[in-house]
């Protein structure tokens, strides 16, 4: 599974820009019917040992954050638009590649520039800009349009048991279903790979609808603050502990009867487990639990730290744990009241 993940997490593909993506997930489902709705979601039918009495679904979406061109300016830098939650520290200095390959440097105004006020807080997205080598507006026009994306670019590294890579979130949720798939389920399943969740969990509104599911799980990556200046419930989750389960987002609030049953399928199983211990972010489960007449959803999450940037860290370990997990739950559900 981890070489798996280092190859989507290789791949780029911001919010609407998934197809390279979604190709490699195809080549990789073998003879599974599949289809891809409107929005391009990749709705995949797996068919289990047996048929359950419900209809179960997991989900991950493929999309990751990036920056859009919005504007070139006549020095031939480009102004852009973030594509998802991007702290602008997470931003400033760093390399983005484009969709076409041209490769750009995000900058700010220089130092011996600011005022002394802006020396004390953080650059605002607004004011910083992508450098792609350009001379002026004409050349950079050669390169680059206002609507292309760019992603961060970062080598995928293993320390320990630790990776760290952009697009962790969600290109390991991603890994974990087509492993599901390729491995073979129990009961009946439908596997979504959504687009778009960056930019408000919009795919899921359209595949949960298609797939039309009694229950879901949503295998996501959140945030770990397993820092030193982080104490108690600020820590969110921490790595090497298992699997992050949550109680409530801002998108969601999970029924309390699921989140226990999570708990004690994974006490018995000795798969490892723990609680988000903050409400924070969102994931897909905020469109799936709405869908038709709604859905029972919980969500499974690996802790990320640095999440949303060049640098995410994960841990195999919880990975693995998240796959075992998700399996088991998926195996609940499939005939539970």
């Amino acid at each position: 599974m981890k070489e798996q993940i280092k190859e989507l997490c290789s791949l780029n593909g911001t919010s609407g820009r998934e197809d390279k993506i979604r190709e490699y997930i195809i080549s990789h489902i073998g003879e599974n019917e599949y289809k891809i709705d409107a929005l391009g979601n990749l709705i995949v039918y797996v068919k289990g040992k047996r048929k359950g009495k419900n209809t179960v679904m997991l989900c991950s979406h493929m999309d990751e954050v990036g920056v859009i061109a919005t504007y070139i300016r006549p020095d031939g830098t480009v102004k852009f638009y973030t594509v998802g939650g991007i702290q602008s520290v997470s931003l400033l200095g760093k390399t983005v590649r484009f969709e076409n390959g041209v490769i750009g440097a995000v900058g700010v105004k220089p130092v011996h520039l600011c005022k002394a006020e802006e020396r004390e807080t953080a650059p605002d997205t607004d004011d910083m800009y992508i450098d792609i080598g350009a001379k002026n507006k004409e050349e950079a026009e050669r390169l680059i349009s206002p609507g292309d994306t760019a992603v961060f670019t970062s080598d995928f590294t293993e320390m320990g048991d630790k990776l760290l890579s952009k697009a962790i979130d969600d290109r390991a949720g991603n890994a974990i279903m087509l492993r599901m798939i390729n491995e073979g389920v129990e009961y009946d399943t439908v596997f979504c790979f959504n687009v778009q969740e960056e930019v408000g969990l919009r795919g899921a509104m359209t595949s949960t609808y298609e797939a039309a599911p009694n229950y879901a799980i949503v295998i996501e990556a959140t945030t770990a603050a397993d820092v030193i200046d982080a104490e108690n419930e600020k820590r969110v989750c921490v790595l090497g502990e298992g699997t992050a389960v949550s109680l409530m987002d801002r998108a969601t609030v999970y029924s309390p009867e699921l989140y226990k049953k999570v708990f004690e399928i994974a006490k018995a199983n000795s798969i490892k487990a723990q609680p988000k211990t903050m409400v924070a972010g969102g994931n897909d489960a905020g469109s799936v639990h709405q869908s038709r007449a709604g859905v029972k959803t919980v969500a499974l999450s690996i802790p990320c730290r640095y999440i949303h940037s060049p640098s995410c860290v994960c841990d195999m370990r919880d990975i693995e744990e998240t796959y075992k997990l998700a399996l088991k739950v998926s195996e609940y559900f499939a005939n539970a009241n």
